[in-house]
C-alpha cells in the first residue's frame, strides 16, 4: 500500500515531467545558444588577439624599413597592412610612418596616397586629422592650394581646429591672401591656450600678416564677464 510520502513524490515527479514536456525543448535551445555564444565569444577574442599580434609584427617591419629608408619595402609592408589589418590602430600608425619616409625619399605621390588612406579609413578621428594636416602641407608645398584647402574643410575633433586654422593661414599666405591668412591665424591664436608654446609662433605669423596679437589679447580680456572673473 502506497504511503503518503510515496504519493507526494509521485505527484512531484508528475509535475516535473509536465514541466519538462512543456518547457524542455525551450530550455535545451537556450542552453545550446548560450554555450554557442560563449564559444563564439572566446573564438572571437582569440582571433582578435591573434590579429593584433600579427598586426604588431607587421608594424615592426614597417618601422624597420622606415629606419632603413627602404621606400620600396615600406610600400609593400604598408600594402600588406592595409590588406590584412586595415581596421587596427597599427594600420593608421603605419600609414603615417610610411608617408613620412616616402616623402623624405621623394616619393610624393606614394606619400600622399598613404596619407589619403589614413584620412579616409583610420578608425581614430585624431589620426584622420593628423593625416589631413600633413597631406595639406604636402599639397601646399606642391602649390596645389585648392586641394590643400579642401583637405582642411573636413570636420575634425575640437582639439585640432586651431591647427587646421593655422595651416589654412599658411596656405593663404602662400597665395598672397593676407586678409584671409590673418583671419585664420586669429582663429588659431584664439583656439590655443595661453601657455601653449606654439601660440608664440602664431603671433609671429600674425605680425607677418599685419595683425597685432596684443589687440587679440585685449579682446579676450574684454569678453570675460565680471561674474566669470569672480568665479
Amino acid at each position: 500500500m502506497a504511503t503518503h510520502l510515496d504519493l507526494e513524490e509521485q505527484e512531484q515527479l508528475d509535475q516535473l515531467k509536465h514541466f519538462w514536456n512543456t518547457y524542455g525543448t525551450l530550455i535545451t535551445w537556450i542552453v545550446l545558444l548560450a554555450a554557442g555564444a560563449f564559444i563564439a565569444w572566446n573564438g572571437w577574442q582569440y582571433l582578435q588577439r591573434t590579429k593584433a599580434a600579427q598586426a604588431s609584427a607587421l608594424y615592426d617591419e614597417v618601422e624597420r624599413t622606415a629606419t632603413a629608408g627602404d621606400a620600396e619595402r615600406i610600400e609593400r609592408a604598408f600594402g600588406d597592412m592595409k590588406d590584412k589589418f586595415s581596421g587596427t590602430a597599427y594600420a593608421q600608425q603605419a600609414g603615417l610612418l610610411a608617408a613620412k619616409t616616402l616623402n623624405e625619399k621623394g616619393k610624393t605621390d606614394a606619400s600622399r596616397a598613404a596619407l589619403t588612406w589614413v584620412a579616409e579609413h583610420a578608425v581614430d578621428p585624431g589620426y584622420q586629422a593628423i593625416a589631413r594636416l600633413r597631406l595639406a602641407g604636402e599639397l601646399m608645398d606642391a602649390k596645389s592650394y585648392d586641394e590643400a584647402l579642401k583637405e582642411l574643410s573636413a570636420s575634425v575633433p575640437k582639439e585640432f581646429e586651431a591647427l587646421f586654422a593655422d595651416r589654412k593661414g599658411d596656405i593663404y599666405m602662400a597665395q598672397g591672401k593676407r586678409d584671409e591668412a590673418k583671419t585664420e591665424y586669429q582663429k588659431a591664436w584664439m583656439g590655443l591656450e595661453a601657455r601653449n608654446d606654439y601660440r608664440r609662433l602664431i603671433e609671429v605669423k600674425l605680425n607677418a600678416a599685419g595683425a597685432d596679437p596684443a589687440s587679440l589679447a585685449s579682446k579676450v580680456a574684454v569678453s570675460v564677464s565680471p561674474a566669470k572673473i569672480v568665479q
